[in-house]
């Protein structure tokens, strides 16, 4: 490039600055601060360029041997000429007049500038490296001056905050209150790849910051409790790469398609997008990552654009993968890229897509950033899991008991790797807790408390490089750090919490109720000032993903959580009271409850979707079973727009086959009550999904859980009815009518002379009743 300092612009500038000959050296700094602020030059090539054109000019002036002609004083004179003359130049061609009147403002009165701050560049124009320099600059300031930047500052952390997190504005609107331009400079440095790091992985970065911020003022002592694990971003722009490098770019509009030939399509599609590649500078990146994470586990999890945002979370709509990683490091490197393609071909999975036509987002780009995180927990055995892991609600939906208060919040607990907080597993049970009253447990006798407890649990095996899910009694003893705060030895009559280290019993006793971590810790305490303290500020209720590394046996020991998500919670509000209407012909009542019940009312209900229990039971196929889930699914869509209910024998979405009907999102998301019935002589006892995944997409859908106990004699259950009335699934799905012998549909006017189903349900006092009105 050749210094052309007679152009109209280079020369006006000149002139300008020549009335300043003293302050123009200080107009220059500034005029250089913008040039690389703007990224029109890094100032590791600029310097390169001074000094060629320094050591060039040393040539034309007849310097033989530079290095031993000029004396040091000479040269510092012909760079500093030589630097002004660059700065001239760069500043004159790429930046507008108006900036240096500015910059001569700021120079020649900074008392003016002081009392005024003028922004000398748009911060929505400006490049990502200026914003970054000059929000640095201001953060630096002594207090009061930086009072008076704090509305430049706050802008471009909006500005920043849009393009690498989310541009939600309610999320922005709290993002520039809390988060620093050192938090974004911490979170660029982490990303990998362009665009922005997703829902999940900003809501976790907001939340803490929150925390941080507050906590300090308000409980110290609580808030440097809660921490964040080591986290990485993949960028969500990184997406598209993947596609476009795969050809996997004519799949992008599968949501447009029906609901049946996207479950047709998707196991083909799903396997063309795992082991996909990526670009190089990725896989360089994620080298790095596992250089720094070394044998640690790690785990991937799904952070889309329209993840975990105020108003639609997409709990467990997304894959997430746990890693070992234990292996070489190409394999670690294989396994990592493996479980980034699978999280990305969940986007395209038929839960996300009927979830996304649900909630009206199908026209939306759902690029999908990810959010990879350092597995919490310890060793111990061959094994890596932590020492507690949950899931805390910050409204409690489940009231066993009239004392309960709602505002307090609900957690549910576990031992060892969280998924068994969040989704609802065969057999097993999370500890629940509510948090206004911690130690009042939805069981009344110790066998209850021994039934509903925590079995197995699941752990990282170190070893084999697995994940695996082993029954508790393996791994827990008395001699697992803290066994006395997870468990209680079951002495038949009744559950006593373990009271001293010198205890040694059988294993086979133990049961997980986490009675001490609730008596003698700082956990509930912790747990409730992390849920008000955001949920005051996001003014809604929120839901937390958390762990605990470790847990300590002595005396006093502090509990200090890792926050690992944080997300608005969809909480059915509550409207007027409601209460069971009392002259209704016994003739009419079809059904009622008398625990767990929901506050509403479901008016005008025509259709029953009813799988009988019993008949249930009597399958010996799985594939059979299975089958019936698919003729959910198939009503489903085909009485999308009428008013029909789901009752079947509970737990409803099981994984496991004979426990209940294994649906998805996509089987129910139409009903508008899913009632789980269970009878005392089979095995489909209803679980409490109250926090789960599976709960959550009920209660977005508009939903209402329900369990029923028909052999309960203080209830009502018309077994007449449902056997007498008749079956009209081949007229609605003609292709599913062999099925009718597993899955009745009653048209309720037809089968009642033009009568509707009423179902009115009382969460105050625990009761609902199904009737024909």
């Amino acid at each position: 490039m050749s210094l052309d300092l007679g152009t109209p612009k280079v020369l006006e500038l000149v002139l300008k600055l020549k009335q300043y000959p003293i302050l123009s050296q200080k107009i220059r700094e500034r005029m250089r601060q913008e040039i690389f602020g703007r990224g029109i030059i890094t100032p590791q090539d600029f310097e390169k360029e001074l000094r060629n054109k320094a050591r060039e000019s040393q040539i034309r002036e007849g310097l033989r041997d530079p290095l031993v002609d000029e004396d040091s004083h000479t040269w510092t004179q012909r760079l500093t000429t030589i630097r002004d003359d660059l700065s001239d130049f760069y500043f004159a061609h790429n930046c507008p007049p108006t900036l240096l009147d500015h910059i001569v403002q700021e120079v020649v009165n900074p008392q003016m500038q002081d009392e005024d701050f003028v922004l000398s560049f748009n911060p929505e124009l400006a490049p990502w490296a200026m914003l970054f320099a000059r929000g640095e600059e201001y953060e630096s300031y002594e207090p009061e001056r930086k009072a008076k930047v704090q509305h430049h500052l706050q802008e471009m952390v909006v500005v920043l905050t849009k393009g690498m997190l989310s541009d939600q504005l309610d999320f922005v609107g709290l993002a520039r209150e809390f988060l620093t331009i050192d938090d974004l400079k911490e979170i660029r440095h982490r990303r990998i790849g362009r665009g922005k790091i997703g829902g999940k992985a900003a809501g976790m970065m907001l939340a803490w910051k929150i925390v941080q911020r507050l906590g300090a003022e308000s409980d110290p002592a609580l808030s440097e409790c809660i921490s964040i694990p080591d986290s990485y971003f993949i960028g969500a722009d990184v997406f598209y790469d993947f596609q476009a490098l795969n050809n996997l770019v004519p799949f992008m509009n599968q949501k447009y398609k029906s609901l049946d030939e996207i479950r047709a399509d998707y196991p083909k599609l799903r396997q063309a997008y795992i082991g996909g590649d990526f670009p190089e500078d990725v896989k360089d990146r994620l080298r790095s990552l596992l250089d720094e994470v070394g044998n640690a586990p790690i785990v991937v999890r799904s952070s889309s654009l329209l993840e975990d945002n105020f108003g639609f979370s997409f709990a467990g709509k997304y894959d997430s993968y746990f890693l070992p990683s234990q292996g070489t490091p190409d394999g670690n490197l294989t396994e990592l890229m493996h479980a980034i393609s699978a999280v990305y071909a969940s986007v395209i999975s038929p839960d996300a897509l009927a979830y996304r036509r649900r909630m009206g987002l199908l026209d939306y780009d759902e690029r999908m950033a990810v959010l990879i995180q350092k597995v919490v927990g310890t060793r111990h055995r061959g094994y890596f899991l932590p020492a507690l892991a949950g899931v805390a609600f910050s409204r409690n939906p489940f009231r066993w008991n009239p004392r309960i208060r709602r505002e307090d919040g609900l957690v549910r607990l576990v031992w060892g790797l969280g998924t068994r907080a969040v989704e609802r597993v065969s057999n097993d049970y999370p500890r629940m807790i509510a948090l206004s009253h911690p130690s009042l447990r939805p069981e009344m006798d110790a066998r209850a408390v021994s039934k509903y407890s925590q079995r197995f649990v699941d752990v990282l095996n170190l070893q084999a490089n697995t994940i695996e899910t082993l029954p508790v009694s393996e791994i827990l003893s008395s001699r697992y750090p803290g066994a006395q705060l997870l468990a209680s030895v079951n002495k038949g009559d009744y559950v006593q919490p373990m009271l001293s280290l010198l205890e040694n019993p059988d294993p086979q006793s133990l049961i997980l109720t986490f009675d001490n971590l609730i008596a003698r810790t700082n956990f509930v305490p912790l747990i409730k000032f992390l849920l008000k303290t955001v949920e005051r500020h996001y003014q809604r209720p929120v839901d937390v993903e958390f762990a605990v590394q470790e847990l300590s046996d002595r005396s006093g020991s502090r509990v200090e959580i890792s926050l690992l998500q944080c997300r608005p919670l969809s909480f059915r509000q509550e409207g007027k009271p409601v209460r069971i209407p009392h002259n209704v012909p016994e003739e009419d009542r079809l059904f009622s409850a008398n625990r767990l019940a929901p506050q509403g009312v479901v008016s005008d209900v025509r259709y029953i979707v009813w799988v009988d229990p019993a008949v249930y039971d009597q399958i010996q196929d799985p594939a059979a079973k299975m089958q019936v889930a698919r003729v959910v699914g198939r009503l489903n869509q085909a009485l999308q727009g009428e008013s029909f209910i789901l009752m079947g024998p509970g737990r409803w979405g099981s994984s496991n086959l004979n426990l209940g009907v294994k649906v998805s999102y996509a089987d129910l998301d139409h009903a508008r009550v899913l009632i789980e019935v269970a009878l005392a002589h089979g095995s489909h006892a209803p679980e409490a999904s109250h926090g789960t995944h599976f709960y959550q997409d009920l209660v977005e859908a508009q939903i209402y859980p329900l369990p029923l106990y028909p052999d309960d004699p203080d209830t009502i259950f018309n077994w007449q009815f449902f056997d007498t009335a008749p079956n009209v699934l081949g007229r609605l799905v003609p292709d599913c009518a062999h099925y009718e012998d597993y899955v009745k549909v009653i048209d309720v006017p037809e089968a009642t002379g033009g009568r509707l189903l009423e179902i009115v349900m009382d969460g105050d006092n625990d009761e609902a009743l199904g009737y024909l009105k």
